[in-house]
């Protein structure tokens, strides 16, 4: 190297191995005894070990399908954090920490922060060195931003509650009369936001070699007929990380946040104050984590073979000049050269259209990922808890599904990358059309005391809450305990619906003397007298749940049918010294145009739709508690078929862009690059 610098093997520059990787291939017995001259050849095809530690055993798993086995259960572990037990925790976080929802907000984003700073870097200088060590490396910033997430928790003291807070008009009366605007008391929980917006950056600084280098060296080691079915098999293995986080993080909410409760007061897991333990599944990922830097730190630089396998590639890039250009400047050598490999890949118009066509579907993804559960929750009355089931069994599988039957497909029926393209419109189409769901499948509002409906259909007015059968309950709007009245109106709480007691038959709570409370409209009335309110929603009429869901998992299953096809086919268009380069380019695009924005315009829509908001003692709008559930379905429909349109545009320009490069064009510029590279 020039100038004196510090070697460093995880920056090597890729001479050598291309030297080995191409002297290996049987291009013709001159190059043959090229390789076989012991000054060019190096150690990237090494055995399976710790330099001269190489266990027999380990040597089992010197190969693609190892590797493989390994980046799943990285791509896995790195969805339970960032993906599933952040997400699930931050609401209890929130409250732990005296946190509102934009600072929280400000935790999630850090993470896309930290990988968009990071992905043109890391894929640029990652692309000519040793990438199993990358993903070590990736290994051990996942485990300790998963550690540094939980330190909090430690270090924060015992968790304290205040008083029960009940809901009733007759006690709201008394623990309310006094309620005023007030600041909150200075507290220094709210110190922890830098703590956690740190353990996210090094979750984003771990993940970003794993989608970049990682993914390039699945090509890399594999024919590129089975590229395609290995890369999606990874990412389907990644969609199973969140599926794991929710549940088990659901599980650990339900055990008491410093495991053991204070003797003094009960609280359970239906009391506001309860906090469940959120912090014991970030500890377990980190030491799960960091076990994995073992294999990744053991493969060589090459898996047996690679050399091989690169020799019988025929090159796919675009025809645009590029390849020639990378290839006689030898760009990528050094970080000067960064502009310039940057700027090739922008000029690279497929490149760039299924960029712009798989941002949009990351909008699209990721905001359905969020606000799916409330959509179900609000269309069709759930619970939340239900309503976020539900949402997980059908994405998850969904867009697993997806990934594998796209892998396989684009396999077995070794498309080229042209070929590739084309496969993406016909799935983009049938995901747009299957998006009509929207408009069939949608329910009305049910009946709301106040909202939709007058008490008692004769006193208050719509989209006021208080009436004068509850004017002097001193009732809350920040407190949202919907219940069931015997007439089928719903109530927003015990304390609007007038009701002055409670009991409980069979642990089920009932509530009575609930003065807004009209007669029940059955024939049946026999059971007035066992109670005049239940907890909970009421029961809705829209029986069009399981179309939606139906029609829904299907729209995922080929809106996922494209994002492996996507990743081949860039990797296909580019020069072969810059698909790592790509991949990073792709992710900065995507969460700069998809999953940053995606969720904030999902958000906009949804809070567009609402018709009763949250209005605190000082008279600050807080979140809403009702939506108008037509004009729900229409928005979200709008934004994924605008969204899943420019999809279709983009790769259909993509095709149109893409000239593939001519054979007795192609491989005299591999020969060359073979030749040209022989003891460099």
């Amino acid at each position: 190297m020039e100038g004196g610098g510090i070697e460093n093997p995880a920056f090597e520059t890729p001479s050598s191995d291309l030297g080995r990787r191409y002297h290996a291939g049987p291009a013709s017995p001159g190059a043959g005894a090229a390789a076989r001259a012991r000054p060019c050849l190096g150690p990237e095809e090494g055995p399976c070990g710790w330099g001269p530690c190489t266990p027999r055993a380990l040597q089992l798993c010197n190969n693609s399908e190892g590797y493989l086995a390994a980046y799943s259960l990285l791509a896995i572990f790195q969805g339970i954090v960032v993906n599933g037990l952040i997400n699930i925790s931050i609401s209890t976080i929130e409250k732990r920490y005296e946190l509102n929802s934009s600072l929280t907000g400000l935790i999630s984003a850090s993470y896309d922060i930290a990988f968009c700073v990071l992905s043109l870097f890391v894929s640029y200088f990652g692309e000519r060195g040793h990438k199993p060590r990358w993903l070590a490396f990736s290994a051990f910033m996942l485990g300790l931003g998963s550690l540094v997430f939980s330190l909090p928790h430690f270090s924060s003291g015992k968790y304290q509650y205040g008083g029960k807070l009940e809901d009733t008009c007759q006690t709201a009366e008394t623990i309310f009369a006094n309620a005023t605007c007030s600041a909150s008391t200075n507290s220094s929980l709210h110190k922890y936001l830098y703590v956690f917006i740190l353990g996210q950056l090094l979750l984003g600084v771990g993940g970003t070699p794993l989608y970049t280098l990682g993914t390039a060296f699945i090509d890399d080691s594999v024919p590129k007929h089975k590229s395609s079915l290995y890369i999606g098999i990874g990412y389907a293995m990644s969609l199973l990380g969140p599926a794991v986080g929710y549940v088990v993080g659901g599980q650990l909410l339900k055990v008491y946040i410093d495991i053991q409760m204070p003797k003094s007061t009960k609280v359970d897991q239906d009391d506001p104050r309860w906090l469940g333990a959120w912090w014991i599944g970030f500890l377990v990922c980190f030491f799960a984590i960091w076990l994995l830097i073992i294999p990744f730190s053991c493969f060589p630089r090459h898996l047996p073979g690679t050399a091989k396998i690169q020799a019988e590639k025929i090159s796919e890039t675009h025809d645009d000049g590029s390849q020639v250009l990378v290839q006689t400047n030898n760009i990528g050598q050094s970080f000067k050269d960064f502009p310039m490999a940057l700027l090739i890949l922008l000029r690279n118009p497929v490149l760039m259209s299924l960029i712009i066509a798989s941002s949009s579907e990351a909008l699209v993804a990721t905001g359905f990922a969020t606000f799916l559960p409330k959509f179900i929750e609000n269309q069709f009355g759930k619970s939340s808890s239900f309503s976020a089931t539900l949402g997980g069994l059908v994405l998850i599988p969904a867009a697993a599904l997806g990934q594998v039957i796209s892998g396989v497909l684009v396999s077995k029926c070794k498309m080229d990358c042209k070929g590739i393209i084309k496969f993406m419109i016909s799935t983009c189409s049938v995901a747009l059309i299957l998006n009509t769901v929207f408009l069939f499948a949608k329910c009305g509002n049910e009946p709301f005391a106040g909202v939709s409906e007058t008490y008692n259909g004769r006193t208050g007015t719509l989209y006021n809450l208080t009436a004068p059968c509850n004017a002097n309950c001193r009732c809350l709007r920040s407190m949202y305990y919907p219940i069931c009245g015997r007439d089928d109106i719903q109530y927003f709480s015990p304390c609007f619906a007038g009701c002055a007691s409670y009991l409980f038959n069979n642990m089920k709570k009932t509530y009575h003397n609930c003065s807004c409370i009209g007669k029940s409209k059955r024939e049946n009335g026999s059971e007035d007298f066992l109670y005049e309110a239940v907890p909970g929603k009421c029961p809705t009429q829209c029986k069009f749940l399981p179309l939606f869901l139906t029609f829904f998992f299907f729209a995922v299953v080929f809106t996922f049918m494209a994002n492996t096809p996507t990743t081949v086919a860039i990797l296909r268009c580019v020069p072969d010294k810059q698909r790592s380069f790509a991949l990073g380019v792709q992710s900065v695009f995507l969460r700069l145009l998809g999953t940053i924005p995606g969720p904030i315009l999902f958000g906009v829509a949804i809070d567009n739709s609402c018709t009763l908001w949250d209005i605190n003692e000082c008279e600050t709008k807080g979140a809403c508690w009702v939506y108008d559930n037509e004009r729900m379905a229409y928005l979200l429909m709008g934004i994924s078929a605008a969204c899943k349109t420019i999809t279709i545009i983009f790769v259909v320009m993509a095709v149109c862009f893409y000239k593939p490069p001519p054979l007795t064009k192609a491989l005299p510029r591999k020969t060359s690059e073979k030749i040209s590279v022989i003891c460099t």
